[in-house]
């Protein structure tokens, strides 16, 4: 049970820090496409973004556990890592086009960037975590008194 509460917990702090990225890179979206509009357009634009990021972030953290469930962090690769997110934006992506009901109303090129910056959204942010995981492993090797090569491929 106690293994479950783990993951669980750790799925909601991946949704979380996703989301906190997502939110940030709402905003600066609002403000490229709004031109500093409306504030109210603004936030609500930041908003949407930070729920997708939760939503795949979680999702993420969840095939990750399936996919990756035997191996440590140092064991992962940025590119392996980062594929994953991308194939969970992706995925999101294609929900968030097919169940907001405007799909249909969207043009094809709009669909297809979208998906895109979904996508490399996913990739980036898995590179990230697992680069912020690396280095808090390195953090708590060292305050456990344990030897860390500092220096790579040394």
């Amino acid at each position: 049970m106690r293994k479950w509460v783990k993951r669980i917990r750790g799925a909601l702090g991946m949704g979380l820090t996703w989301a906190a990225a997502w939110f940030g890179a709402g905003t600066a979206t609002g403000i490229l496409f709004f031109g500093g509009g409306p504030l109210v357009a603004l936030f609500a634009n930041a908003l949407l973004f930070a729920v997708a990021g939760f939503v795949g972030g979680t999702a993420f953290s969840a095939v990750l556990a399936i996919a990756e469930r035997s191996r440590e962090f140092h064991e992962m690769s940025i590119p392996r890592f980062a594929g994953w997110g991308a194939l969970g934006g992706a995925a999101l992506s294609v929900l968030l086009l097919t169940t907001g009901g405007s799909g249909a109303a969207v043009p094809a090129l709009t669909q297809l960037l979208i998906a895109g910056a979904v996508t490399a959204m996913g990739a980036g942010s898995a590179a990230g975590s697992l680069a912020i995981a690396r280095k808090a492993e390195q953090r708590d090797a060292l305050a456990g008194g344990e030897p860390v090569d500092l220096i790579d491929g040394a």
